[in-house]
């Protein structure tokens, strides 16, 4: 399987979100919505007018893209993210609000700390969603293929275990995202690239010795009684850390994976919010993603060129006879859904 090329501009160094946009939302603001000076003044709250995207491509010209998009950062783990999303919501009213979510992770806007109906995992951004554990299994591997799949299920695990000392569970910003967009009306839509092709994309980008050093790392840390220390070139946080700082760390350690684990997923971020057909002909979007996409997700909005399409970031092609690919991928589906749930049932005993 080989996954088709995709050539991204991340910021330059020289690059700040803050400074790019801070004046012109700030006297938006100040005009409309004065109640949210604060986020603005902290620099969790922008805006980027139609006027600022780049140009619509031509094969695009019958889009319609909305007049504003406002973005949101958020903490995770954070009670007071998900409550300056709901103040924002209920504010601006948008059309559409967009969120940091996938469809395969769907299910952490309506999750609950005490819901006895919850994902097998504690949810977090890799937990495999679903009331069946094979259905999630089988939707894994028909995305990302049987390498991401194990990935995925390694990272849920380790990243389980690094916001277990936290008090709150993951994602309260998005349940207050789908909470405040059905109070007042406006569309939820899922704007991240489904994460099974973002890991499959991550796996290929690293070499084999990457590859067995990241594997190695993840058990260690996986069966380590303690985070607070080094794991060969990798420093595991405390528990209660923000996951999505692991995917900045794993980024640092394995500069390969700044494209497909940031850089690709912050251009289709600004995508969903300015260019996916949900928000087609809109007059105002509001985004909520993590911090650590700001700025990639607001130099996208400005800076594209048009010359990238959905299909570069997450279609996929294969070079194998589809008789030939059916055969190995059934052999080798059979035999990883068995090992990873055997794996799965010890490493639950853990926690």
């Amino acid at each position: 399987m080989e996954t088709l090329k995709a050539f991204i501009r991340p910021p330059p160094p020289c690059f700040d979100y803050k400074t790019a946009v801070h004046a012109e939302t700030r006297s938006t603001v100040a005009a409309v919505h004065p109640e949210l000076m604060d986020l603005v003044q902290g620099g969790s709250l922008v805006l980027v007018q139609k006027r600022r995207f780049g140009p619509v491509p031509e094969w695009w010209r019958w889009f319609v893209e909305p007049e504003r998009i406002w973005v949101l950062s958020t903490s995770h783990l954070s009670e007071k993210s998900a409550a300056d999303v709901e103040r924002v919501v209920r504010a601006i009213r948008p059309d559409n609000v967009v969120v940091e979510l996938c469809r395969s992770r769907a299910g952490i806007m309506y999750a609950s700390a005490d819901d006895s109906n919850a994902p097998l995992l504690n949810s977090n951004m890799f937990s495999l969603s679903g009331s069946r554990f094979f259905g999630a299994i089988n939707r894994s591997i028909n995305l990302g293929g049987q390498s991401a799949l194990a990935l995925r299920l390694l990272l849920a695990v380790f990243s389980s275990k690094i916001t277990s000392g936290a008090n709150r569970t993951f994602g309260d910003e998005f349940r207050a995202a789908r909470k405040a967009a059905e109070e007042v009306g406006s569309q939820l839509v899922l704007g991240d690239r489904p994460i099974e092709i973002t890991l499959e994309r991550a796996w290929n980008s690293l070499n084999w010795n990457e590859k067995l050093r990241l594997l190695t790392l993840l058990f260690r840390g996986i069966t380590s009684p303690s985070l607070g220390n080094k794991e060969g070139d990798f420093e595991i946080e405390e528990k209660g850390s923000d996951p999505f700082e692991l995917y900045e760390q794993l980024s640092s350690t394995y500069p390969s994976l700044l494209q497909p684990l940031i850089h690709e997923r912050d251009t289709y971020l600004a995508w969903s919010l300015k260019r996916s057909k949900a928000v087609n002909n809109c007059k105002t979007v509001v985004g909520v993603i993590g911090k650590g996409h700001m700025n990639g997700v607001v130099y996208a909005l400005m800076a594209d060129q048009g010359d990238l399409r959905f299909r570069d970031l997450a279609g996929r092609t294969s070079k194998e006879s589809w008789v030939k690919s059916l055969i190995k991928g059934l052999i080798r589906d059979t035999i990883i859904v068995v090992v990873l749930w055997a794996l799965y049932e010890q490493l639950q005993t853990a926690f």
